[in-house]
Order: structure tokens, then sequence, then C-alpha cells
């Protein structure tokens, strides 16, 4: 079975990240595993480490500017669909959350999965890790934002920095924020 879940929604830059990860009557549980928001960060990026290392996983992402043209819930699909077909195949889906009819894979859907079942939950700390990484990252060409302290998200600190210095070509223009700062 595979469990499938994303990382960033909501935030106002950086791309939709999600994860696939295969667990099946033989996986090995790794203790301390449980939906990535309820987790530190430095203990997701212990579990993340332990998951990569003894679980089979897949990592989608779909780009700002992707999430423009498509919107938030189809660029979320795409995500989903570039892990899954990079973890292979796979005899049940499951993915957190609703159901996701633009997949194209058939799958079960769970509504907080990620704090239910063991391969969403694995994929959460998956998604959530790699996107917190590449924030950090590109924090470093962009420090203005805090994309470190914040992944993009819509906190005071970043939408004064878009208001001051504008967007970059990480940011989401279709987002009201960001809309809103593009259209003065």
């Amino acid at each position: 079975m595979a469990g499938v879940d994303e990382a960033g929604r909501g935030p106002l830059a950086g791309p939709v990240v999600a994860a696939a990860v295969m667990v099946g009557p033989e996986t090995p549980l790794i203790e301390g595993v449980n939906d990535s928001k309820q987790l530190t960060s430095r203990r997701r990026e212990a579990l993340a480490a332990a998951i990569v290392s003894s679980l089979h996983y897949a990592v989608g992402a779909a780009s700002a500017h992707e999430i423009d043209r498509h919107n938030i819930r189809r660029a979320t699909a795409l995500a989903m669909q570039r892990a899954l077909r990079r973890l292979g195949v796979a005899d049940a889906i499951i993915v957190d959350g609703l159901p996701v009819p633009e997949l194209g894979y058939a799958h079960d859907a769970l509504v907080d999965g990620d704090a239910q079942c063991y391969a969403i939950a694995c994929a959460s700390i998956i998604a959530k890790t790699v996107r917190d990484r590449l924030m950090t990252r590109l924090a470093v060409r962009y420090p203005v934002y805090g994309w470190d302290r914040n992944a993009g998200y819509g906190t005071e600190e970043h939408r004064a920095a878009i208001n001051a210095s504008g967007v970059t070509p990480h940011h989401r223009r279709s987002f009201t924020p960001v809309l809103q700062r593009e259209l003065f």
C-alpha cells in the first residue's frame, strides 16, 4: 500500500511537495512516526532520515508557476501523480484528506489520515521535510522574506517583505496577498 500526503498548500511562495511511501505487512515500524505537524523540526528530520533509510518512498512537486497556472488543488494532484509515478506499482493507494479526482490513480482517501495511517504519516514527514529544506535553501538567495523561518507562509514578516521588496519567481502570484502586491 502507498500512503500519500502533501506539504505546502497554503504558503504564498514555493512549491507544493507530495510524498508517497510504500508499506506492507513486513514493513518495520519506526517509533514516533506521527502527523508531521505534531512533530518538532528536529524530530521530523530524525524520523525522515529513518524513513528514507528503511522504506521505499518517492517525492514529487509542483512549482509556484504550475500552482498559478492550474490552481492549488490541481497542482497538488500533479505533485502526487509525480510521486506515485516515481514510487512504482502499489496494490492500493491511500491519500490524506478528501478524494482527489484529478489524481488519475484509483485511491481511497482518509480525512486526518496523517494522524491515523502509518504510511500517510511517513509521507507527511517526508513531504514536509523536503519542502522545508527547499525553502531554507531559497532563503539564502532571498533572505528578506524569512523563508528559513516561515517556509513561505503568509506571516507578518513575509507579507511586509512582499510589500517592501516585491515578489520573486517563487511567489504564487494567484494567491491574494501576492496578487494584491502585483496590482499596485
